[in-house]
């Protein structure tokens, strides 16, 4: 039987799929504990990324048939920006090459490993976007009926891009917060296993991430790390998997992760700002970044702990901020990302002005999607578009040449 353990009180429970949160603790998230039967290493000569870093995750022979071919993104140095920002090593880990587009994938990968193998033939998940589409993915891969409950008012990219790998969709209409612990009381029910943000085991998938980025640094940890952050399921991954590095030996210092929420939706970031160790639910969100606009993230409090525990840091950007910084992106380094991913670019700028990068580096934005997924964040793009008669053409490229 699978085992979960609660990082507040370190009590451990059977693991119950429908039950994200201690029993003891209440809102703490329950998380999968340390692997202590076998020595830890890393399985260089395999493909697949689940079997790569075996050892460090909770399934001991991942069924490569459930796979989609995620992981192994690139970590590209942003050697354009990083002059002007003065660190002198950036980095971005670029998610949005996973197969539905967005680090959503890693998550899925392992989340449905053990759906499958608890033996579960209905899966669903609560998303805004990039979850359902990844969640839908993989559901047709395993060949198992899929639900996917979006909140009322998702972009119809957002539903196309889950529709086309053709689960039942179900918009819903009422409180989101409200929506997140419903449907694991109804799965239970119906016998649907929702996977949602802060599964336990979606949480475990997250640490592939962090794997990859230190092997592909030559087995070094990066000093800081740029996350975007939401439910915190993603952060909270990230992070434990440098936990189980540093505790395995393979690194003596650990990062400094730095969460990036926007400023039209930032529970975790007032409440770490003002030294409370729990948020307070947001009346609402402003922010055009509905990937990370959560304003009662499940994970919140936990998060809130283990970054203070870490010496990590929280903070939040302007809209305006993190489109000034995709498009920087795009246009200094040719990476496309959402604006949700952008603000890793935004929240780094903001801690230099701050005076906090003197010194620091190498450094590693998380880039968790592509900016494909959201087109419509290019409607306010300005656009100087040139009308040549062919005739002309060549004087006319002179001139602007």
């Amino acid at each position: 039987m699978d085992l979960v353990e609660c990082v507040f009180c370190r009590k451990t429970f059977p693991h119950d799929p429908f039950s994200p949160f201690c029993p003891d603790c209440g809102e703490a998230v329950l998380l999968a504990p340390v692997r202590a039967d076998v020595p830890k290493t890393f399985r260089t000569g395999e493909d697949y990324p689940l079997a790569r870093f075996v050892d460090f995750l909770p399934v001991s022979a991942p069924d490569r048939k459930l796979g989609l071919g995620e992981g192994d993104t690139p970590l590209i140095r942003l050697a354009g920006l990083s002059a002007g920002l003065g660190v002198p090593s950036l980095y971005a880990k670029n998610e949005g090459q996973n197969p539905t587009g967005s680090f959503k994938d890693r998550g899925t990968a392992l989340a449905m490993q053990k759906a499958v193998a608890l033996g579960f033939r209905k899966v669903g998940t609560v998303s805004t976007g990039n979850m359902a589409a990844s969640t839908a993915a993989y559901g047709a891969r395993a060949g198992i009926e899929t639900y996917v409950l979006l909140k009322e008012g998702t972009s119809k990219t957002s539903v196309q891009n889950a529709g086309v790998f053709g689960p039942t969709l179900i918009t819903v209409r009422g409180d989101y917060g409200r929506l997140f612990h419903d449907s694991l009381r109804i799965g239970r029910k119906l016998g649907i296993c929702f996977l949602n943000s802060i599964d336990p085991f979606r949480i475990e998938g997250y640490k592939v991430t962090g794997f990859e980025i230190f092997l592909q640094l030559g087995r070094l940890a990066p000093d800081l790390i740029f996350v975007p952050l939401s439910s915190g399921g993603h952060l909270l991954g990230l992070m434990r998997a440098f936990e189980d590095l540093e505790r395995a030996g393979f690194i003596s210092r650990y990062p400094t992760f730095v969460g990036v929420q926007a400023e039209g939706c930032a529970p975790l970031v007032r409440a770490f700002e003002s030294g409370r160790p729990t948020y307070e639910r947001l009346p609402g969100a402003r922010t055009i970044a509905h990937a990370i606009s959560n304003p009662a993230p499940p994970a919140g409090n936990t998060v809130l702990k283990l970054v203070r525990n870490h010496g990590g840091i929280l903070v939040s950007v302007s809209d305006a901020e993190m489109l000034a910084a995709q498009r920087s992106l795009a246009s200094s380094e040719g990476l496309f990302c959402q604006p949700e991913s952008a603000v890793t670019l935004a929240g780094l700028v903001k801690l230099g002005d701050r005076g906090g990068l003197a010194g620091r580096g190498p450094a590693v934005l998380v880039l968790t999607g592509s900016g494909l997924k959201a087109p419509h964040a290019l409607d306010s793009l300005p656009l100087e578009v040139h009308d040549l008669a062919i005739d002309g053409l060549e004087e006319g490229l002179r001139a602007l040449a």
